[in-house]
């Protein structure tokens, strides 16, 4: 296993899709693509899309491939998982795909003021324990602001936890964030398609244990 893992984080290195913190803090420079996504690395003047503890790409991957008229990129902090994306993307000929390795506090390091059109949170960890640290608390969404557009800015959330898709109705609620779209069961209840056609290998586990899969889209 850590055989794989070090060839994976050599190959990363080699891959034009993926960008690393430590490359920049090595550097000691800003990062070059903050503010610039759009012009410097697509080459379009399209919305960006982010999805948040991405793994390994897979709900990136899908929305990019179903709306070519968008970018996006995948967020994560374990270089392994990514791997798999970049290599997909690349496969693929994705030209609207990227990848960050880094940690999701420092996002405002690496996009710009109202950069960003959309993001989405599949599956995190729901931190029964900490609050703070859940990644659609206040503490995260304020976070997020810096780089969502001022207006029409959109958070999605994707769970199999009850506790975090409860908590997120409860927040919207007391933040005053508008609550555009609420679907307690995404397999029983009419939604868009791409909230069932698109499986992660997580949700594909919780289904197999007869777990209720939850969205929430929040405009903030």
């Amino acid at each position: 296993m850590a055989k794989h893992k070090l060839q994976r984080f050599a190959e990363n290195e080699t891959f034009g899709n993926l960008f690393q913190q430590s490359a920049y803090d090595r550097a000691g420079n800003e990062f070059p693509l903050k503010g610039f996504w759009r012009r410097d690395y697509f080459h379009n003047d399209n919305p960006i899309v982010l999805e948040l503890g991405c793994g390994k790409g897979e709900y990136t991957i899908a929305m990019s491939r179903r709306d070519t008229g968008r970018n996006y990129i995948g967020v994560d902090r374990k270089g392994a998982r990514l791997w798999r994306g970049c290599k997909d993307a690349i496969e693929q000929q994705l030209g609207n795909v990227a990848f960050l390795r880094i940690a999701i506090d420092n996002i405002p390091h690496y996009f710009g003021e109202g950069e960003v059109d959309e993001i989405w949170v599949t599956f995190p960890d729901p931190q029964p324990k900490k609050e703070r640290k859940r990644l659609v608390s206040p503490k995260f969404v304020e976070t997020y602001r810096k780089i969502l557009k001022k207006e029409g800015g959109i958070l999605h959330l994707k769970t199999d936890s009850d506790l975090l898709y409860e908590y997120l109705l409860e927040t919207a609620a007391a933040q005053s964030w508008e609550v555009l779209e609420n679907v307690r069961d995404v397999y029983s209840q009419v939604c868009d398609p791409l909230l069932t056609e698109v499986q992660t290998f997580y949700e594909r586990k919780w289904l197999e244990e007869g777990k209720t899969i939850h969205y929430v889209k929040v405009g903030l």
